[in-house]
């Protein structure tokens, strides 16, 4: 259940702050824009909190350009978080031309595509996993995402070798070399999975290495 009530938020946050043993936090955003309905008072607090030292910088997550518009009558936000990747491109659109004109910092989530294109992924592995599995029901794990999946990891193993890099960080490096992207949040399950990830932070893609990922012979 998602809470927008300055109660709410407020008691989340000293939360927080008790659990890090700290007196403020860096960022502190709206993770979803729901209830819709309380997207401008939710926002109002995350202002009064920053104005009262408890907070550095504000941002919010999955909102779309409608929404920013809308909390931005009351003051812009510093952050935004969309998902974005080569499986999930979108954010490309509308959402980065519009956080890049307007100097918001981006911060984007699942350059990896929720580890669909680190190479790893294989049809024998999907059916494989449990029921239970989230990626069972998520539409990120449809057939038709499977198989773009399958087309882009190939791409990104090429352009890899060529800089010694493996697939995911080819990705990773793909969604940072938007110039509206400051940053991107990687998730691994182990730590043997960090030396596939953190070599994305270096890697600067050449414009025959984006070709090759668009599909281009190279």
């Amino acid at each position: 259940m998602f809470d927008l009530a300055p109660d709410s938020i407020r008691r989340e946050l000293e939360a927080s702050l008790a659990r890090l043993g700290i007196d403020r936090v860096d960022l502190y955003q709206i993770h979803r824009p729901l209830p819709e309905r309380d997207l401008e008072r939710g926002w109002q607090t995350l202002t009064e909190l920053r104005d009262q030292g408890l907070v550095r910088c504000i941002g919010v997550s999955n909102f779309d350009v409608a929404q920013l518009e809308r909390i931005a009558v009351l003051e812009p936000s510093q952050t935004i978080q969309p998902a974005y990747s080569l499986m999930q491109p979108e954010a490309a659109e509308e959402l980065l031309p519009y956080a890049d004109d307007r100097g918001i910092g981006v911060i984007v989530y699942s350059p990896m595509g929720s580890g669909l294109l680190t190479g790893t992924m294989t049809l024998d592995r999907f059916a494989a996993l449990p029921e239970t599995d989230w990626r069972k029901s998520d539409a990120r794990f449809s057939p038709e995402a499977l198989a773009r999946s399958f087309e882009l990891a190939p791409r990104l193993k090429k352009v890899g070798e060529r800089h010694g890099a493996s697939p995911g960080e080819v990705a990773v490096a793909w969604a940072l070399h938007h110039p509206a992207v400051h940053g991107a949040i990687v998730g691994f399950r182990s730590a043997r999975q960090v030396d596939g990830v953190v070599g994305a932070a270096e890697l600067e893609l050449s414009d025959d290495d984006l070709a090759v990922i668009a599909g281009a012979p190279g």
